[in-house]
């Protein structure tokens, strides 16, 4: 299975996403904000299967943090998650680093799905 990083100041959310993921067999890191998740994400010898981030964060937002994601480990699928249609829309211009954008609210079947493609699915092109 899996080692996922979750970075989401929501903490109920938070512990939804990483309970819901965790049924599946799947090793999850947890992280408030974007900051967090990339120190976590630099550390020497830290190895992350995906990144599923909230694109609305305080301190560094999804989008940032997926720009230096995609840099410090260009290889690791990236997912982001947002409740906003204006934040949505500026994800679309990063398709080639994303590989999906939950809307939320989700379920968690929607959840368990989006993340088992991505993990299973062939790299963008």
């Amino acid at each position: 299975m899996a080692v996922i990083l979750i970075a989401d100041d929501e903490e109920p959310l938070r512990g939804f996403v990483a309970r819901g993921l965790q049924l599946d067999g799947h090793t999850v890191h947890a992280a408030e904000d974007g900051a967090e998740a990339l120190d976590m994400l630099l550390q020497p010898g830290a190895s992350y299967d995906l990144l599923l981030t909230d694109i609305r964060m305080p301190m560094m937002d999804g989008i940032a943090l997926a720009l230096a994601a995609a840099q410090a480990r260009p290889a690791m699928p990236i997912m982001l998650m947002t409740g906003y249609a204006d934040q949505r829309e500026r994800a679309r211009n990063l398709d080639v680093l994303i590989r999906e954008v939950l809307t939320k609210p989700f379920t968690l079947a929607d959840l368990r799905s989006a993340v088992r493609q991505v993990l299973d699915g062939p790299p963008p092109s």
